[in-house]
């Protein structure tokens, strides 16, 4: 199961992990979200241990949101030293997103 990252939490468990990082940012009313939303969960519990993986509700956390100018979800964020190192926006296959956290890794 992804982590649920808040706006008081995104500091210590995103920008200070020492593991790559994936959050999904999504809000209950998005269709598209919905279907993401379990391949993310899928992704946490396969890579347990190996990158960080959580969840950023905007419309609960609109500050994380701003900071990384999220127009769009599903919107996928990479991390990697505390720094966007890659994104994906809208409902992809989960190919695709295991892909660009491989070369995280």
């Amino acid at each position: 199961m992804a982590l649920e990252i808040t706006d008081s939490n995104f500091e210590e468990l995103v920008l200070k992990a020492d593991k790559p990082v994936l959050i999904d940012f999504w809000a209950e009313w998005c269709g598209p979200c919905r279907m993401v939303g379990p391949v993310v969960d899928e992704i946490a519990t396969e890579y347990d241990g190996k990158a960080v993986v959580g969840k950023v509700n905007v419309d609960n956390n609109p500050e994380i949101s701003v900071r990384f100018g999220i127009r769009n979800i599903p919107a996928l964020l990479y991390f990697k030293n505390g720094e966007v190192v890659d994104k994906q926006v809208g409902a992809v296959p989960k190919s695709v997103l295991v892909e660009k956290l491989d070369k995280q890794l």
